[in-house]
C-alpha cells in the first residue's frame, strides 16, 4: 500500500496520520524562498498574502488528498482567481447552529455529516497547529541571526 501511494506522487503515504513536520517545512520554505525571489519587496501587502497562500498550499500539500480540509484548501487555492470578494459572515455560536458554525470554519465542511466534520475538524486543528510551530521556529531562527 505504502508503495502505491508514493507511486501516485502522494508525499505523504499515510493520509490518515497528517502531514509529516518535515515535509511540511520542506514544501512551506521552498514557496517562501520563491515568494522572496518573485515578490518585489515594495508590494507588503502582496507579499503577505502570498506567504499566507504559500503556507496553506504547503499544510495542505504535506497533508495529502485523504482528508476534506485539504482536498478543500487546494481546491479553493487553484481557483481563487475565479471568486468574487465577499463581505465575512459573522458565525452564530449558539447551542442549535455550533456544528453549522463548524461547518463554515473548516474547509470542505459544508457537505460533511457531523462525525466526519469532527475528525476533519481535528485532524485540521493539528495540522495547523503544526503550522504554527513550524513559523515560530523560522521566525525563532531568524532572529537569532539579527538585522
Amino acid at each position: 500500500m505504502d508503495s502505491e501511494n508514493s507511486a501516485c506522487g502522494n508525499p505523504n503515504p499515510n493520509p490518515t496520520l497528517g502531514p509529516s513536520k518535515l515535509m511540511l517545512a520542506f514544501r512551506f520554505l521552498r514557496a517562501l524562498s520563491l515568494v522572496h525571489r518573485t515578490t518585489p519587496a515594495s508590494s507588503r501587502t502582496c507579499r503577505g498574502r502570498r506567504i499566507e497562500r504559500a503556507a496553506y498550499a504547503s499544510m495542505a500539500y504535506s497533508a495529502g488528498t485523504g482528508r476534506g480540509w485539504s482536498r478543500a484548501v487546494l481546491r479553493r487555492l487553484h481557483h481563487r482567481a475565479r471568486r468574487r470578494a465577499v463581505a465575512p459572515r459573522r458565525l452564530s455560536t449558539t447551542a442549535g447552529n455550533r456544528a453549522e458554525a463548524l461547518r463554515q470554519l473548516v474547509p470542505g465542511g459544508a457537505g460533511m455529516d457531523y462525525c466526519t466534520l469532527l475528525e476533519e475538524t481535528a485532524d485540521y486543528i493539528k495540522c495547523l497547529s503544526m503550522q504554527v510551530e513550524l513559523m515560530q521556529g523560522i521566525v525563532d531562527s531568524s532572529s537569532s541571526y539579527g538585522p
